[in-house]
């Protein structure tokens, strides 16, 4: 017989190991599900894992992919280490996508590409104020932030659809709900010719340097995180749990506003309905499977936008739906999940109790 038996303390072996065990698990499980489907799974998993990484074009797109999902994924650790669920990334992404957007319209020929600056700081402001709806709601009237938060996304996207099916929609744009193309000068700096890679890369990797600084070397992120694991701790200690939970949701509105912004601005390049992509979703899942820990988040959004990429090849190739994308990442987050029992639990085999002799 299995049990489980309690550990002593947590185990840093299995913190490090269960989500390598789990994307084994979610492996086998996608291997079943395509053979269930009549595709060949060695085929398919070759389609997923080696496809995005095989070419020098394709590692690009995988960079573009991962970048919002890890600057998105860096504000959510913010807020998840500080006991603040914030689910609303997306609704951010959104709006931080939409006022950029707004910024960029204003562009004409002769306009600085220093304006490019103005649109990334319009985008992070736009994703603090939408997040910052949320913390009003939770901090005056204690307005539980899961549902306040998820709740503004469907808000948000209406607004957008809103802007792009009425004032900004393009009058030379065949009657296609989207704006005008942004001018060249609001595009986003690319790294190389022929490639959609921008500078949005170096943005990320130097949000996960200062995230880092931020937890572990600053009073203000020792404050954020013993506020979210002790809160009588960190009252006792003097530490705010009002600002704690204001920082957490205005950084993490911020970075998903940053995302949006570098989205509209780089590869997008205008606004559309097809904005709201789901990576403030998608980056919850990146944020756990990382530990929330910002170099954890760097590999798994990598590995996310591996599931975005294999997706769409799959659907282009293999004739598999689109949706098998969020069914990896759905696989992914519940494997995760019961992986994460290993380090509290450990596994016993014990042998059946005898049966009585009558």
């Amino acid at each position: 017989m299995l049990k489980l038996e309690a550990r002593p303390e947590a185990s840093k072996f299995w913190s490090i190991a269960s989500p390598i065990l789990a994307l084994l698990i979610t492996v086998v499980l996608g291997s079943i599900l395509f053979v269930a489907l009549g595709k060949d799974p060695v085929q398919a998993l070759r389609v997923f894992f080696w496809e995005p990484i095989s070419s020098g074009y394709r590692l690009g797109e995988l960079m573009v992919k991962a970048t919002p999902l890890l600057l998105i994924a860096l504000g959510l650790a913010v807020c998840f280490r500080s006991n603040v669920w914030n689910i609303g990334a997306e609704g951010q992404f959104v709006i931080g996508a939409l006022v950029a957007g707004g910024v960029a319209l204003l562009a004409g020929k002769d306009t600085s590409r220093l304006i490019v600056i103005a649109i990334l700081l319009a985008g992070v402001l736009g994703g603090m104020a939408w997040a910052g709806l949320t913390a009003v709601l939770r901090d005056k009237f204690n307005a539980n932030e899961i549902l306040v938060s998820l709740m503004l996304v469907y808000v948000a996207t209406l607004v957008l659809n809103y802007m792009v099916f009425g004032p900004w929609k393009d009058p030379q744009g065949y009657n296609f709900p989207q704006t005008k193309t942004f001018e060249a000068v609001t595009q986003i700096p690319k790294l190389m010719a022929g490639s959609r890679v921008n500078i949005g890369v170096f943005i990320a990797l130097a949000g996960v340097a200062a995230l880092w600084v931020f937890l572990f070397r600053t009073r203000a992120g020792f404050a954020q995180q013993v506020g979210g694991l002790a809160p009588a701790a960190a009252r006792y200690a003097g530490f705010s749990s009002r600002k704690a939970l204001w920082t957490a949701l205005l950084v993490s509105g911020g970075a998903a506003g940053l995302a949006g912004a570098l989205e509209v601005a780089g590869p997008i390049g205008q606004l559309t309905p097809y904005v709201p992509a789901g990576y403030g979703f998608a980056a919850i899942i990146v944020a756990f499977v990382g530990r929330l820990h910002p170099v954890g988040m760097v590999f798994s959004a990598i590995l996310m936008s591996m599931f975005y990429i294999g997706g769409e090849l799959a659907q282009s190739r293999l004739g598999l739906p689109k949706s098998l994308t969020g069914v990896f990442q759905g696989l992914l987050l519940f494997t995760l999940l019961a992986c994460d029992t290993l380090m509290a639990y450990r596994i016993r085999f014990t042998s059946a109790p005898a049966v009585a002799k009558t």
